[in-house]
């Protein structure tokens, strides 16, 4: 097969289709398979009314004449992509406020002063719209993002977003998460007047966590705050180089201490990979106990870890997936920034995340189910067992590639693909940079 799917061939009415000589990840599937190693099989797909009606060994599957056939000759199919961690708020405003060196002070300056300056109802719709155009072209089908939320931004974005998630809805499944510096927590006020809001948007509470005196106090707090209010929690966790930023431990802690009946994801967490091995052990441990989730985000991180002018950098600043995986920690990678001081690149592209995963982790050798990473670890961390796989009766959201093995994949994801949602080819049509250029305009700079 020289290219995708033909997307001409893809009947556009309700007739079933099959996708005949499909290679399919056995971590992604209950179908039954034709193993032929590497975590993957060979088998055939039934797709009826936007569902997978049957998944056989390839041959098996018997066509009473009714079914569209399409031969994809080995080509992978993966089910649509989740990205669990992402910022639509901040996203693509590097034309108008670049990062000035790169660091990470130099990322909260430029966002900071772009918040404050542009961030208005209009500029943040239009951006998180463009995103969105962008991930859904590219295959992805559940987003939680972030959403900076210290007033008066909160009263503007949280709006938008119920706004933009309704719009979006036949598309991708979107959530989002709070997000502030936890010594906002100072301010008694603040944590249930945002907890409140998040609550009131079917968010999930959230915060930055780092060292500061008090830190317990404020993590409890946060804790109780979405205990009461049946939230979720997500944080943004010690990413930093500083070996003794171990606010992970202090999460765990908190969890089991409170007995929390939520769902907690910390992302980042990028300074255990700094830490002497008895305290990772320590803290990986009370993070099996205490049922949290970890995301790495091994695009940003990389971007922004160890960065100093004039010098190589010496880590690479994604954190130990590899041991947290052994412990039965559920693990995910995503996109996290796009476009901006914190990452001046990305297309909310998850295959291109992954792939570049799978390089910077060493998510291969064997790869085995590590692709669980992009799909139904992070489906379930985010509370929908439905997305990032595909079985009997799962919607037929699926991506198809020209490649037919990982080894293809991961040295051209930029190869052809074809994405389906319910059956059927949509546009990979990806929107212009040119549809933001009047909002580029720096109101400060005046540029």
């Amino acid at each position: 097969m020289a290219d995708a799917i033909d997307t001409h061939e893809i009947p556009r009415g309700d007739g079933p289709v099959l996708l005949a000589n499909a290679t399919l990840p056995s971590a992604v599937t209950a179908g039954i398979l034709n193993h032929i190693g590497d975590g993957l099989g060979r088998a055939d797909i039934l797709i009826d009314k936007g569902e997978v009606a049957a998944i056989a060994p390839c041959g098996e599957l018997i066509d009473d004449g009714g079914a569209a056939r399409i031969d994809l000759d080995g080509g992978l199919v993966l089910p649509g992509l989740v990205d669990m961690h992402t910022h639509l708020d901040k996203g693509h405003i590097w034309a108008r406020r670049p990062n000035p060196d790169g660091t990470f002070p130099g990322a909260l300056e430029a966002v900071k002063s772009d918040r404050e300056a542009q961030w208005s109802a209009e500029d943040v719709r239009r951006r998180m719209s463009f995103a969105l155009a962008c991930a859904h072209a590219h295959g992805t089908v559940l987003m939680r993002t972030h959403l900076d939320s210290i007033p008066p931004q909160d009263g503007i974005s949280w709006e938008v977003f119920k706004d933009v998630r309704r719009d979006w809805a036949d598309r991708i499944d979107l959530q989002a998460s709070a997000l502030f510096g936890v010594d906002t927590l100072e301010d008694p006020a603040f944590l249930p007047a945002i907890a409140d809001r998040v609550a009131e948007a079917g968010g999930v509470l959230g915060a930055v966590t780092f060292m500061i005196d008090g830190l317990e106090t404020h993590v409890e707090a946060m804790f109780r705050a979405a205990e009461a209010r049946g939230l979720a929690l997500d944080f943004h966790v010690d990413e930093t180089a500083d070996p003794n930023a171990d606010s992970l431990r202090i999460i765990a802690e908190t969890a089991i201490r409170t007995r929390f009946s939520g769902q907690i994801v910390c992302g980042h967490c990028c300074s255990l990979a700094r830490q002497p091995d008895d305290a990772v052990d320590r803290t990986l441990d009370l993070v099996a106990r205490a049922g949290i989730g970890v995301v790495s985000l091994p695009l940003c991180n990389m971007y922004l870890m160890d960065r100093a002018g004039g010098r190589t950098p010496r880590w690479r600043g994604v954190t130990l997936l590899h041991e947290m995986k052994a412990r039965g920690i559920p693990v995910a990678v995503a996109s996290d920034n796009t476009r901006d001081p914190f990452y001046a690149y990305g297309d909310l592209d998850m295959v291109e995340v992954y792939a570049q995963a799978v390089r910077i982790l060493h998510l291969d050798h064997p790869s085995g189910d590590w692709i669980r990473a992009a799909t139904s670890t992070p489906a379930g961390l985010l509370g929908d067992s439905t997305r990032g796989r595909l079985d009997v009766g799962s919607p037929a959201d699926m991506i198809v590639f020209a490649a037919r093995n990982w080894n293809e994949l991961i040295a051209r994801p930029g190869g052809a693909r074809t994405v389906l949602r319910g059956g059927r080819a949509i546009s990979r049509t990806l929107p212009d940079y040119r549809e933001l250029d009047d909002l580029m305009a720096s109101k400060d700079l005046g540029i």
